[in-house]
């Protein structure tokens, strides 16, 4: 999908919270953009240990409300960086290690401005979105991680 330059379009591509495994072709694809010199694409995937504890397993759960905060963060990164397109997508669901949990693209005409839009929108989605994480860990202990 690409959009001339100069020509106001929606930069926000894609946008999800889903059950289902994320695709990051699906994800790619969804920035591109001819005017566009740097693509950044961020990926966070389910590790093994946290806090230097061995996980067992993993479940994200989100309120009804995710993707319209989603949305606003979006909105945010979009506003505040020259970006050509933009795309987030998170899963719901029990994960486990490898599977991935986030994906995040951003591209804009030059990388540095493609780097720190991506982060603000991943920082963004991790503090304000609402979407919990469930860890399980070796020892059978239970934790809840505040967002993402």
């Amino acid at each position: 999908m690409t959009s001339p330059p100069g020509t106001p379009a929606d930069p926000i591509r894609l946008l999800g919270v889903r059950d289902t495994p994320l695709s990051l072709d699906e994800v790619y694809a969804a920035v591109g953009d001819d005017a566009a010199g740097g693509t950044v694409l961020f990926v966070g995937t389910v590790r093994d240990h946290d806090g230097g504890r061995p996980v067992t397993a993993l479940e994200y759960s989100a309120h009804p409300r995710a993707a319209n905060e989603l949305r606003r963060v979006a909105e945010k990164a979009a506003a505040d960086f020259p970006v050509r397109a933009l795309a987030a997508v998170h899963r719901t669901g029990p994960l486990v290690v490898g599977d991935i949990a986030v994906i995040a693209a951003v591209s804009c005409p030059h990388r540095g401005e493609a780097f720190a839009s991506c982060e603000q929108l991943v920082e963004d989605l991790k503090h304000e979105v609402p979407i919990w994480k469930r860890q399980v860990f070796a020892d059978g202990e239970v934790e809840w991680v505040g967002a993402c």
